[in-house]
């Protein structure tokens, strides 16, 4: 099955290159936060300083994307939050990572972040991109959406989205809610039915993340991953060995 296959983006610019267009890309590896996680209970103050240094970490390991996902904060605590993560980002020489806001566009906007991803709870993702193709939002804004099918993975491809994050791939408890591991086999076959990047995301460890770039993914998201207490030397090596990944 091979969906529509649109040439541009719905920025108006070429779509981020998929892997099987360009194997000797530099893969995509995006740490996807959960403040909830880190601290049971703390909303604000508490969290911030927490993702914060997860953050901090992850930059300084070599990750391309930061998507901050504190669904349960208030605007202004998210706010706060970006912003200090931009900072972070510029703090770190040589660094080019992309903020990205989850859900949020109106908080993506405010703080100049990279782009927003969109859940099955956010605004429609059609609407989003309607209203980007209107003349809205930075012509380069990156709009990417959760899919866990292939079906899924076909309407955000036809929709404009810039890019997908498909899973769960593997188990993992914080993606039990949107059902069984999808496997690496329907990884693959996502990866061959659309053009744009596709992200592998749920229960990506350091064992087999090697499996969803060969099966075709652009690059890898991850929670745990990035906020396990393992030693910071072996996280980098990880990250250099995806991005090297298939040249």
């Amino acid at each position: 099955m091979f969906c529509y296959r649109s040439k541009r983006s719905a920025t108006g610019h070429p779509p981020l290159p998929s892997a099987a267009e360009k194997t000797n890309q530099k893969r995509i590896v995006c740490y996807v936060t959960d403040g909830k996680s880190l601290t049971p209970g703390d909303h604000t103050s508490g969290r911030t300083a927490h993702v914060l240094g997860k953050i901090r970490k992850a930059i300084t390991a070599g990750v391309d994307w930061v998507q901050i996902r504190e669904q349960d904060l208030s605007a202004r605590d998210l706010l706060s939050l970006a912003r200090q993560a931009l900072r972070e980002t510029a703090a770190v020489p040589d660094a080019h990572v992309r903020i990205i806001l989850n859900d949020r566009v109106d908080v993506a906007l405010a703080v100049g972040a990279a782009g927003v991803h969109l859940g099955g709870e956010s605004l429609p993702l059609r609407e989003v991109l309607r209203w980007h193709r209107a003349g809205n939002g930075p012509a380069n804004w990156l709009i990417g959406a959760s899919c866990h099918s292939l079906a899924g993975a076909c309407e955000a491809e036809s929709s404009g989205a810039t890019y997908i994050f498909f899973g769960p791939v593997f188990d993992t408890p914080s993606k039990r809610p949107f059902g069984p591991p999808q496997g690496v086999a329907k990884l693959a076959e996502v990866c061959r039915a659309v053009r744009i990047p596709v992200i592998a995301i749920g229960g990506v460890n350091r064992t087999n993340g090697d499996d969803c770039l060969r099966a075709g993914a652009a690059g890898v998201a991850a929670i745990r991953l990035f906020q396990e207490p393992s030693a910071a030397a072996e996280l980098t090596q990880t990250i250099r060995a995806w991005h090297s990944a298939g040249e």
